[in-house]
């Protein structure tokens, strides 16, 4: 009967075809289900399609097209600088260097509070100042202040008990570094960059990305503390980020006071 093909079908379609005359209910039944398949097919098309009406894949495009290379490559290197800068690796060490330094803070959870309290004041001055400082000031100054605070934190590891008051300074210094400069901006850069059209993909490959790359330092970090050590280890994280500056400097533009147009335009 026509409930349980309204149970199928929206009910204006179920309508549209119980008018038709001289169609019984068998020969409607099976015009509906011949419309549904239509519908499914189309459907399905889309999807194979990556979700383009035009039949293009999004995906594809955004890999291989001239136009979008350069925002791809910007928004995938800032992402990926975000985490082997050594952000998470250096958090996992938190603890430790309070405890050194004399603070009493003997529980991870209590470190954390006081980490993501500090993480998200410095996120307020960001979000204050970017469009007024700028994107890639706010970039260049971070990222600077993360590598010296890195390599503080290599210094004051070598030399032990007696600059454990140090290593907390630097540490804060380089989660405050990174919360107004690589945290935020680069997601936001990210957002501005790409077309309307491939924006979701994009962001959705960089998450990707982020997540990945997180996992593969989490995972390296012990296998190379047990061959050079943690001070080393900031070393190397100090080079990345001397990298990163260059990177920065070289391909990021200034996207303040633009709009999504006119940051289109740039590429």
């Amino acid at each position: 009967n026509s409930g349980s093909l309204e149970f199928l079908f929206d009910r204006k379609t179920v309508i549209q075809f119980e008018k038709k005359e001289g169609h019984d209910l068998e020969e409607i039944e099976l015009e509906l289900i011949d419309h549904g398949l239509e519908e499914l097919e189309g459907i399905a098309a889309l999807a194979e399609a990556g979700g383009s009406e035009d039949g293009s894949n999004k995906i594809v495009e955004l890999l291989t097209s001239p136009q979008l290379r350069k925002p791809f490559l910007i928004g995938t290197s800032l992402v990926l600088f975000q985490q082997i800068t050594g952000q998470p690796s250096v958090l996992y060490y938190a603890t430790k260097i309070f405890n050194d330094a004399g603070f009493p803070l003997d529980s991870a959870t209590a470190v954390s509070v006081l980490l993501g309290v500090f993480k998200l004041l410095m996120t307020f001055v960001s979000v204050g100042v970017v469009e007024s400082a700028g994107r890639r000031p706010l970039l260049l100054w971070g990222v600077s202040g993360m590598v010296a605070s890195l390599v503080a934190l290599s210094f004051c590891t070598t030399a032990g008990e007696s600059a454990a008051v140090g290593s907390v300074i630097a540490l804060l210094l380089y989660v405050g570094c990174y919360q107004f400069s690589f945290g935020p901006i680069t997601w936001l850069i990210n957002g501005e960059i790409y077309p309307a059209a491939v924006r979701t993909q994009a962001l959705a490959l960089a998450s990707m990305l982020n997540f990945g790359s997180n996992a593969v330092v989490g995972y390296a970090l012990p296998s190379l503390q047990d061959s050079v050590g943690m001070s080393t280890i900031y070393l190397l994280f100090a080079g990345v980020g001397m990298t990163a500056l260059l990177s920065i400097y070289l391909t990021v533009p200034e996207t303040k006071g633009k709009t999504l147009e006119e940051i289109e335009a740039m590429f």
